[in-house]
């Protein structure tokens, strides 16, 4: 990507907006955990859409989703329309997260099962982050300033961890979801001129589509097909989109600084909204880019250079600088999150558990130093996910994530929906679910092509369906431990689960919304079902 000097300004110039609204955030001193890692429970619902939408999508997401356009790969857009999830978050979710009164969800497990259950969501999540998204994300992050603005690789993922870590450490959570909102204005606008320019180029809607052809505007593929069966993308998206949309603490806790249940629901609703958009601004960017390359107008040997080739190609002096500056605000938005995430969870989860009388500064303090941990941490794991991934990083996550969603996912759904479910059928789910999920990547990385028996028939099940006979095993599993085991006090899960809610409780929830809440919710299920019918190729 060729800089100009109108690129820079532009460039420069989003990053004094951003530090500056860093430092104002900064200023207003955090009292309490509260305040830190919650932003003191007093977002707007604007905010929390935008700060859910920036977490998802990072640098990496951009350009791999171009990619994936670019290859004909549509049924992934399955994954983006998971819009509808994240109003199950608001909708069910939310208000049983709000009414407990916690800051994580290890915390949550705790109230509604027992400690153990905490624990282990606490570690077992903390890991996952520092060694998927922290590593991956600065990974992704050095390669795209590396590539931005021509600097050692090194340099690059150094200077986003720094810079990244900085307003974190300082600011919290506050400094965060302020930062991402406007990082989210600027990333849509950004990929939105990308998709009206390469419309333009292409000669337009009905042109691209005929130039494209239907392979590449289906993201429908039978029962039978290896890689992305509809039966996999459909019911297995959906239990890797409730584990990550509803019960993961790096997408939840933006909706938890919420003053109260209404305004984090309005706010998980539009983050939906806005979770529809990367079909039509990043996937179909790439089969923009397809075109282009059929008619020899731009040229691109690898998925991860066609949005950058499209940027060159579509886009004016200044204009760069923004898509430049759109690229960099998901990659730091998604890194901040985590950071926060993750010192979150240590702090509450792990050390105020182990030391319970720790005043409120202390904690503030193991707050930031947690944050700066991880960044080190995630930092140095770097040199080993090139190695690792061997190319095929994003993904080969993408799957790992289909191993380890049912466990988490059939806890929480049983947890809430089920007053019957006990702690020792949520450990027993917990602890088989992270046996299978190992043995599941042990048998992907020792199977060779032609190899037969269990373990070859075991590594060779597609990603997908196995996220859904593990989710049905372990749904299993909770109903016959949980019936053959003593069941919870009514007394510890009043108030934990639909049939345990109080009559105040049920009129207040009935107060949290209203009629444009509701209609809001309806008009996006239907634009989810509109797109899945348009995109058949």
């Amino acid at each position: 990507m060729t800089f100009e000097t109108l690129d820079w300004i532009v460039l420069v110039s989003y990053f004094i907006v951003l530090l500056g609204i860093a430092f104002w955030v900064i200023r207003q001193k955090s009292k309490n955990t509260e305040d830190y890692f919650l932003a003191g429970r007093n977002v707007g619902w604007f905010v929390i859409g935008a700060s859910i939408f920036a977490s998802n999508i990072g640098s990496e997401h951009v350009v791999g989703l171009a990619g994936t356009g670019a290859a004909g790969n549509m049924p992934l857009a399955h994954y983006e329309l998971h819009a509808w999830i994240v109003l199950l978050l608001g909708w069910l979710f939310l208000p049983f997260y709000m009414r407990s009164g916690v800051y994580t969800m290890p915390e949550f497990l705790e109230k509604r099962f027992d400690s153990r259950s905490r624990w282990f969501l606490a570690v077992f999540s903390i890991l996952g982050y520092i060694l998927t998204k922290v590593s991956v994300t600065i990974y992704a992050g050095g390669i795209v300033i590396s590539n931005l603005l021509g600097l050692d690789f090194t340099v690059s993922a150094l200077l986003t961890v720094l810079v990244t870590g900085l307003y974190t450490v300082l600011g919290g959570m506050r400094a965060v979801v302020y930062t991402e909102a406007i990082q989210t204005v600027i990333l849509i606008i950004g990929a939105c001129l990308i998709t009206i320019l390469g419309l333009n180029a292409v000669g337009g809607w009905s042109e691209l589509k005929l130039a494209a052809g239907s392979s590449h505007f289906n993201i429908w593929r039978p029962p039978s097909d290896p890689e992305f069966p509809w039966t996999g993308m459909i019911f297995g998206g959906t239990i890797v989109g409730i584990w990550y949309w509803c019960t993961d603490q790096y997408i939840v806790q933006r909706t938890l600084s919420a003053a109260n249940i209404k305004v984090g629901r309005r706010g998980a609703i539009f983050g939906a909204y806005l979770k529809i958009l990367p079909i039509f601004i990043f996937l179909v960017p790439g089969i923009i880019a397809f075109v282009l390359k059929q008619k020899g107008v731009l040229s691109y040997e690898k998925s991860d250079e066609v949005f950058p080739a499209l940027v060159t190609y579509l886009l004016p002096a200044g204009l760069r600088g923004l898509v430049a500056a759109g690229l960099m605000a998901a990659l730091m938005s998604s890194l901040a999150s985590v950071f926060n995430s993750s010192s979150t969870i240590f702090t509450v989860d792990i050390f105020k558990k182990l030391y319970p009388n720790t005043s409120e500064k202390k904690l503030l303090n193991i707050g930031r130093y947690a944050t700066v941990a991880v960044m080190i941490i995630g930092f140095l794991w770097v040199p080993f996910l090139e190695s690792l991934s061997k190319g095929t990083l994003y993904q080969y996550l993408q799957s790992v994530q289909a191993y380890i969603a049912p466990p988490i996912t059939a806890v929480f759904l049983l947890g809430i929906l089920w007053k019957r479910m006990n702690s020792t059928a949520s450990l027993t789910i917990l602890l088989l679910g992270v046996l299978l999920a190992a043995l599941r990547i042990w048998a992907e990385l020792t199977v060779t092509g032609g190899q037969t028996g269990i373990v070859a028939s075991f590594a060779n099940i597609n990603f997908a369906h196995l996220a859904i006979y593990l989710f049905l095993g372990f749904v299993l599993v909770g109903i016959v431990v949980s019936l053959m085991t003593v069941p919870p006090s009514e007394e510890k899960i009043k108030g934990l689960t639909l049939s345990t809610l109080t009559p105040e409780q049920t009129a207040s929830a009935k107060n949290s919304y209203s009629l444009f809440d509701i209609i809001a919710s309806l008009f996006l299920i239907l634009s989810v079902i509109g797109v899945m019918i348009y995109f058949t190729g």
